[in-house]
C-alpha cells in the first residue's frame, strides 16, 4: 500500500527534526558557499531564497553570502493557497513582516522583482526532481509561472534523510532542477536520461 503525500511528509518532517545540531550548522555554513557557487555557474543576478521555518535548513547564513557576492536576494510573499508566490528585494537587517499565514516577509515597501534563480524549502523530495512541500501549492505554481515566463534554475534545500524513493506527482506538480543536501548536489535532470 502507498502512502500519501501528507503521510510521507508527516515521515519526512519527524526525520528532518532529529537532524543533530551539529549537523544543522555545518549545513548552514556549506550553504552560504554552495549558494554562491551555483548563483555564480548559473551566470544569474537575482536569487530567491527564503527564511527557516521550524526544522528546515538555516538559509540565513547562504542569504548573507548571496548579499555580500553582489547577488539581488530576493524573499517570498505569500498569497492565496495555490497561487504563485511574489518575490521582494530583500538584504539582511531590513524588517520583515507577518504575512497572511503567519509567515515573516518582506514589506510591501520593498521591490518586487523575478528571480533568475529560485532556492526552494521541502519537506520530502525523490531524485527525479518532485517534491512535497506544505501542502498550500504556493511553489509548484510559482515554478509554473517562471518557467513560462522567466525560466531560471530551481534548487531545492534539504537534508539528505528527506529522501524518499519516490513522490507521488500530480500534474500540477513542478519537478526541481537539482536539490542540495548536506551530502552534496543532486542533478534532478540525470533522472530523465
Amino acid at each position: 500500500m502507498s502512502l500519501t503525500k501528507a503521510e510521507l511528509r508527516k515521515q519526512a518532517l519527524a526525520r528532518r527534526k532529529a537532524v543533530p545540531a551539529e549537523i544543522r550548522q555545518s549545513f548552514a555554513e556549506a550553504l552560504a558557499i554552495e549558494a554562491v557557487v551555483l548563483a555564480r555557474k548559473a551566470m544569474v543576478r537575482t536569487v530567491a531564497g527564503f527564511l527557516p521555518i521550524g526544522s528546515e535548513p538555516d538559509t540565513r547564513m547562504m542569504l548573507a553570502a548571496l548579499d555580500y557576492h553582489q547577488f539581488v536576494t530576493l524573499l517570498p510573499v505569500t498569497q492565496d493557497r495555490g497561487v504563485p508566490l511574489v518575490f521582494r528585494r530583500w538584504r539582511e537587517g531590513q524588517v520583515l513582516v507577518e504575512g497572511p499565514m503567519g509567515l515573516l516577509e518582506p514589506s510591501a515597501r520593498l521591490p518586487e522583482m523575478v528571480p533568475d534563480f529560485t532556492f526552494v524549502p521541502l519537506s520530502a523530495f525523490d531524485r527525479r526532481g518532485f517534491r512535497i512541500g506544505y501542502g498550500a501549492g504556493h511553489y509548484d505554481a510559482t515554478l509554473a509561472a517562471l518557467r513560462m515566463s522567466h525560466p531560471g534554475p530551481a534548487v531545492g534545500i534539504a537534508f539528505a534523510c528527506q529522501e524518499i524513493e519516490r513522490v507521488p506527482e500530480e500534474d500540477h506538480d513542478q519537478p526541481l532542477d537539482f536539490i542540495l543536501t548536506e551530502k552534496g548536489l543532486i542533478d534532478c535532470s540525470l533522472a530523465w536520461t
